[in-house]
């Protein structure tokens, strides 16, 4: 699978605006409905913990899959209120950028670089997650994952649709290697996460002591 099945070439601009293929469209979609369903469901328990501070939500398997002990840190009301709801704003947005794709529609410039904007807030903000939840809070939240991989997806297809359609400065050689290996960003970065995390509890993954 490369890049150019995801998403059109510079033949998508037309009068000074940039659009991008359904298959990219759809992309979006399921990345930003990923996002949605994990912030719609930890907001739900959210509300569940504020009734009942005994209540445990249904992903806590374990002392590591705990979303209980994730939901009660500090870290997870970074901005004065639950992260979750920042998620339902902002993966929805992704939904109704992708479905304006999916329709024909296409974009100033400005637009998609604000869009690769909202993107790298995301990755950056979901790494920093990723930090809290491995090294200080030391649970894992499933619903939290799924929205790291969404995100993570999005933001590496987004920034190659940029770079790719000259909407980002970069050298001939990077536009080739995205017009055909975009996809390896993004199993790389989850990957380094994955190992990251089977490292991180090494000893609870293979029952050692």
């Amino acid at each position: 699978m490369t890049t150019t099945v995801v998403d059109d070439d510079v033949s998508a601009q037309q009068d000074g605006k940039t659009g991008a293929s359904r298959a990219f469209g759809w992309l979006l979609v399921i990345t930003g409905a990923a996002g949605l369903v994990a912030a719609w469901f930890i907001t739900l328990d959210e509300f569940k913990l504020l009734k009942d501070p005994n209540f445990t939500p249904g992903c806590s398997l374990n002392p590591v899959v705990s979303c209980g002990n994730v939901m009660k840190s500090a870290q997870a009301s970074v901005f004065g209120f639950p992260n979750p709801m920042l998620g339902l704003a902002t993966y929805a947005v992704v939904i109704g950028v992708g479905m304006s794709l999916i329709a024909g529609g296409r974009h100033s410039r400005w637009y998609w670089l604000t869009f690769n904007a909202g993107c790298l807030f995301g990755v950056g903000f979901v790494t920093w997650l990723q930090y809290q939840s491995l090294y200080n809070i030391n649970s894992l939240c499933l619903w939290c994952c799924l929205a790291w991989v969404g995100t993570i997806t999005l933001f590496w297809y987004v920034t190659s649709h940029n770079i790719r359609h000259g909407l980002l400065p970069a050298p001939g050689w990077l536009r080739s290697f995205f017009g055909e290996f975009t996809w390896v960003l993004p199993v790389v970065h989850i990957g380094i996460i994955g190992m990251l995390i089977l490292t991180r509890w090494w000893d609870f993954w293979t029952g050692a002591h």
